[in-house]
């Protein structure tokens, strides 16, 4: 089947870490050659758009910023549309915290002042003073909000505990779940598909974490391709009871037409 538009995921089908994957650079230039259009859908919260884009250029990938879609950006666009310009309170990186900040959101300092939300983002200094301060404040009545479920995402040393690792603390300690924003959620597939243009059935999400990346499409309706290059593995995915619609070594092996 020829798709007519695809959903890229980042960490584990991109790259890893600062290593670009075998054949990715040459599927993003046979998508482009074909003036096949595309958006890279990434749970990665740590960077403003331009710094995620920006990363892949540096790579060696020949893509324009606009096609980078992230859970931060969804967050924003999250609570823009439910609470604009409500008090929140931070758990991760400094861009994090600038994208909410430049659309209009008060961010606060510690539980001494009122949030309406806590946004968790994976925040690589974490510790226990930020972790209290946010447990506190969503014990107050704040609204937990995660920009990812990852509970691991792959490096060049090999898996590391991810933001969903992290939140999980939180609601140990609190007994709140989050309303989590990035994939595997409908929230960011939704945002995601709208920026493509197209139908669903016309979409291929392609993705290494079956957790999140393949989740989103079988939950969503969108079309999966599982690449054998990241979090979960073929014989990992094998085993789930619902199956990516094509599983695939790496993207060397993929025709986009």
């Amino acid at each position: 089947m020829t798709y007519e538009g695809y959903l890229i995921d980042l960490d584990g089908t991109m790259y890893n870490g600062g290593t670009v994957i075998e054949g990715a650079i040459d599927f993003v230039d046979r998508l482009n050659k074909a003036s096949i259009p595309y958006v890279f859908l990434t749970n990665n919260a740590t960077k403003t758009q331009e710094e995620a884009a920006q990363k892949l250029i540096d790579m060696g990938f020949d893509i324009h910023p606009r096609t980078l879609y992230t859970s931060t950006m969804a967050t924003v666009d999250y609570l823009s549309a439910a609470h604009p310009g409500a008090a929140v309170y931070v758990v991760g990186s400094d861009s994090l915290k600038y994208s909410l900040e430049s659309a209009g959101f008060k961010i606060i300092q510690s539980a001494d002042e009122h949030a309406d939300y806590v946004v968790m983002g994976l925040d690589i200094d974490i510790n226990y003073g930020k972790l209290s301060e946010a447990a506190l404040l969503i014990a107050a009545g704040a609204t937990f909000i995660s920009t990812n479920p990852d509970r691991k995402f792959p490096t060049e040393r090999g898996l590391v505990p991810g933001n969903g690792a992290l939140a999980a603390v939180l609601t140990s300690a609190t007994d709140v779940e989050p309303v989590t924003v990035g994939k595997p959620s409908g929230i960011i597939l939704e945002a995601a598909i709208k920026a493509l243009g197209l139908q669903k059935e016309r979409v291929l999400l392609v993705g290494d974490n079956y957790d999140t990346d393949i989740k989103t499409g079988l939950e969503g309706g969108v079309d999966t391709l599982h690449v054998d290059t990241g979090v979960t593995s073929s014989e990992q995915v094998r085993q789930q009871p619902i199956q990516p619609t094509f599983m695939i070594e790496n993207l060397k092996g993929w025709s986009v037409e």
